[in-house]
């Protein structure tokens, strides 16, 4: 019965860090769409072409953010139902995600596939200093969130 048990409660941890991690990708995704695609129009998902594909580009990545944001939130709903959530894995894979998506979106996207950058300015350097060392931070609170062992919340 103890292994039962222990397999049990090794899954709801898993599935607390999945729905945390798919929320948090979401959650960055679509705080990245609506503040720097639409509200401040500094890029678009692909400026590599026209700004009808640019926009185009936007309403599918919009999709993908709330894809990943409901799904996750499924899971958490899930869980809270079987009285599995840990506050602390949850918000754990939150930050990890988002730190995740944000470092991708940093590094892949704007620097080695080009398909667009944070700003078209000067000196973007220093916006994607402050994009990927933030990226950094949350995946580092993230994983100390996941790590810590402790009361779980």
């Amino acid at each position: 019965m103890g292994s039962n048990s222990n397999h049990a409660s090794s899954a709801l941890v898993k599935r607390n860090k999945w729905s945390g991690l798919l929320f948090g990708i979401g959650l960055a995704a679509f705080i990245d769409e609506t503040v720097f695609h639409q509200l401040l129009r500094w890029h678009h998902f692909y400026d590599q072409s026209t700004t009808d594909v640019g926009l185009i580009s936007d309403g599918f990545f919009h999709a993908f953010s709330w894809f990943a944001t409901i799904g996750g939130l499924f899971l958490f709903a899930d869980l809270r139902r079987k009285r599995g959530l840990s506050l602390k894995k949850w918000w754990g894979g939150v930050l990890l995600g988002a730190g995740f998506f944000q470092l991708y979106d940093g590094i892949i996207q704007h620097k080695l596939l080009r398909i667009h950058q944070i700003r078209y300015v000067e000196n973007v350097i220093v916006y994607d200093l402050v994009w990927n060392i933030a990226a950094v931070v949350m995946i580092a609170i993230g994983l100390l969130l996941l790590w810590r062992r402790g009361k779980e919340a």
